[in-house]
């Protein structure tokens, strides 16, 4: 069997990674057309390059079915329960940064911190009669900050689209989305609480810590790690 390792298949997350492991003299290479997501790793006997979206690779890191994988650290710890118990983090690979925030309307002057959060969720409940909404992609990292950071009277709401315009258009009252440059919270007319950083992300290298390595696929991975510097 073969060390299968898998890559984000498409835009500047594939080329990066690419240039991140050519810099340490692995080559990942497609060897077919854009519509086809195979590829190579040439420099390392053994391992077998597979395209993905990078919100499959946790899922398929989690099962078992690649055994290493390139994605970022919010889409792990998002998508996957208890995931440090599944896989492994090797290395941060320096690029991809997003933070996954809290964001409040502007003309909210008084609220700045989830103390304030928590204190507007109450009295927003007992004017309205429900819960102030929270527009989010990210339900599992958004619910347990919040619990420990003692908010509590809100609800979550699911966005797949452009979570920011929630607010305008009068879907959420507050939203939780990775922003890189906060250029569209400032378009939106909102602001990151100052303390409410869920999540600072950024492209990492994961290990499957499913069982089934054979002699081979650890052989594979000795070699890989001594060529990236991984270390044990």
């Amino acid at each position: 069997m073969t060390l299968k390792l898998g890559v984000p298949s498409k835009g500047r997350l594939m080329e990066k990674t690419f240039d991140w492991f050519a810099e340490r003299g692995i080559s990942l290479r497609r060897t077919g057309s854009e519509r086809e997501y195979a590829g190579a790793v040439d420099g390392v006997d053994g391992i077998e390059l597979v395209l993905l979206s990078a919100g499959e690779i946790p899922r398929e890191l989690a099962a078992g079915r690649v055994q290493l994988g390139v994605t970022g650290s919010d889409l792990v710890r998002e998508k996957i329960a208890d995931w440090e118990t599944k896989i492994r983090e090797l290395e941060p690979l320096g690029f991809g940064h997003a933070d996954l925030i809290i964001a409040v309307p502007k003309f909210w002057a008084d609220v700045d911190t989830l103390a304030d959060l928590d204190a507007a969720a109450a009295a927003f409940r007992a004017t309205h009669g429900f819960r102030l909404r929270i527009a989010t992609k990210y339900h599992r990292l958004v619910r347990e900050f919040l619990r420990e950071a003692g908010v509590a009277d809100y609800q979550l709401v699911d966005s797949q689209g452009a979570t920011e315009g929630t607010v305008k258009n009068l879907t959420a009252e507050a939203v939780a989305d990775i922003t890189s440059t906060g250029e569209t919270l400032r378009a939106n007319h909102l602001k990151m609480l100052s303390d409410g950083c869920v999540h600072k992300s950024q492209a990492t290298l994961f290990r499957s810590r499913r069982a089934g390595w054979s002699d081979e696929m650890r052989a594979s991975f000795t070699e890989l790690s001594a060529r990236l510097g991984l270390g044990d």
